[in-house]
């Protein structure tokens, strides 16, 4: 099994599921990995409130649960709390949950099927920057994300294009930079980094870091990886 990301200072992980055996099962393997397992939630509203209380570096969210499910959770808890990374972990393949973990602000979806070592491999990914996706979703949200930018610049009298800053800091950003670390390569302040991004964001109709390397990944500016390697 690969090295936990930081193993002196373990990844803090909230898990959510309705299912109490499989969140002791999942809190075993993660502290096994020298993870560090916050704290449990078994609904959405839950969630949320845990969240708020223990700021947790990574959510493991499942979607199907009662009262609030995972993603309307997700678009709820990265509303207040934008740096927590929140990753679906579910049985669920169905394309509509997908896509809108995805809006909602999940920085990952992975299906409860896969292998511990994938797992640990997922997160150690997240860590340097790189969403987790589970073999063949990723491009699917790549299919869905092409025929959205399609239909929105079908819409426009004209296309807006990025500046070559602009187009440099995606670059860097898409590779797994983060804002910190784009300001220093470039030489310009952190909040300049963000200022372009939320232009970013807005000209190519994203919403978040996911859909930036995706788009990044589907324009050439990175080059796309084979679905076992995403």
């Amino acid at each position: 099994m690969p090295d936990s990301p930081h193993p002196d200072f373990p990844l803090r992980v909230l898990l959510v599921d309705d299912h109490s055996l499989f969140l002791e099962g999942l809190r075993n393997l993660l502290v096994s990995e020298g993870m560090q397992v916050v704290g449990f939630a078994k609904d959405g509203l839950e969630a949320l409130a845990q969240a708020r209380r223990l700021r947790p570096d990574v959510i493991l969210m499942d979607i199907q649960m009662p009262r609030c499910d995972g993603v309307c959770a997700t678009r709820l808890i990265k509303a207040e709390l934008p740096e927590c990374k929140v990753v679906i972990l579910t049985m669920s393949e169905d394309e509509q949950d997908l896509f809108e973990a995805v809006k909602s602000g999940a920085s990952g979806y992975l299906l409860k099927r896969l292998e511990a070592a994938d797992l640990f491999m997922y997160l150690n990914e997240l860590q340097a920057g790189h969403p987790p996706f589970s073999p063949g979703l990723a491009e699917k949200i790549l299919k869905e994300f092409s025929h959205q930018t399609d239909q929105a610049r079908a819409n426009e009298s004209q296309a807006i294009p990025l500046s070559p800053r602009q187009l440099q800091i995606l670059t860097l950003v898409a590779q797994g930079q983060t804002y910190g670390q784009v300001a220093v390569t470039i030489g310009i302040a952190e909040r300049t980094v963000k200022y372009h991004m939320a232009e970013i964001l807005d000209h190519l109709h994203l919403q978040n870091r996911a859909q930036v390397i995706a788009y990044a990944a589907q324009s050439g500016l990175v080059p796309r990886q084979r679905d076992k390697e995403i």
